[in-house]
């Protein structure tokens, strides 16, 4: 088996509300579990406070559209203008990095939402970004329609949260955890909790490759092969 094969990250599973740790953001996502057809919400929040994980799990569990920055602007125009098409939710992410012609898409998607929010065509509507609508370096008319309806800050995660998040991840895999490796992470790793679990998820299986029990040196040394992901 080669060093690569042994190092390879199995696939993270798939972002769900109930992975979520959410910390004081218990009202924002109960408001986007509860998110119903005709309704629009907003998320904002700095990177790794986990408006991307709340998107895709919504997206995933209502069978919608998850969109980002990095989707082509057609796709988000076909969603806004294809009425023949019926749409349960559309979840755009990174709006702040929208160019002109996705700009363009979504303010034309809103419409469409608004349009049907009363029909029996309504669908839902989850938009997040990095900071508040009004301060969006966007069209003017999109950011007012970002806040048309409910509007949400992310608050980032405590270290309390982050070390129960990583401990639950931890026993899901079966992985023992010891309180100086945790706390190593925690002081020495970034706080983006999408990172912080691929984190864990590699060192278990590295744990498992080298047949030997997870400490910080172990940690030290995977880190030490694996450039990527060092803090």
């Amino acid at each position: 088996m080669t060093q690569q094969l042994l190092l390879d990250i199995l696939p993270g599973a798939l972002p769900t509300l109930d992975g979520f740790i959410a910390g004081a953001n218990q009202a924002a996502v109960a408001a986007v579990g509860t998110l119903s057809p005709g309704h629009a919400l907003y998320l904002w929040g700095g990177a790794g406070s986990g408006r991307s994980h709340l998107l895709r799990a919504c997206a995933q569990a209502r069978q919608g559209h998850y969109l980002d920055a990095r989707t082509p602007a057609h796709w988000l125009q076909a969603l806004a203008t294809d009425e023949d098409h019926a749409l349960t939710l559309v979840a755009v992410d990174d709006v702040n990095d929208l160019n002109d012609a996705a700009q363009a898409a979504l303010f034309a998607l809103f419409n469409r939402w608004r349009a049907a929010a009363s029909t029996a065509d309504a669908f839902a509507l989850l938009t997040a970004g990095d900071r508040a609508p009004l301060t969006m370096p966007l069209r003017e008319d999109l950011r007012t329609r970002l806040g048309w309806d409910l509007v949400f800050r992310i608050e980032q995660l405590s270290d309390e949260d982050r070390a129960q998040a990583l401990r639950d991840r931890a026993l899901q895999r079966g992985l023992k955890l010891p309180d100086d490796v945790l706390h190593w992470i925690l002081v020495h790793h970034d706080r983006d909790m999408g990172r912080l679990t691929a984190l864990i998820d590699m060192l278990d299986q590295y744990s498992l490759a080298r047949h030997r029990p997870v400490t910080l040196p172990l940690l030290k040394e995977l880190l030490t092969h694996h450039s990527t992901i060092r803090p």
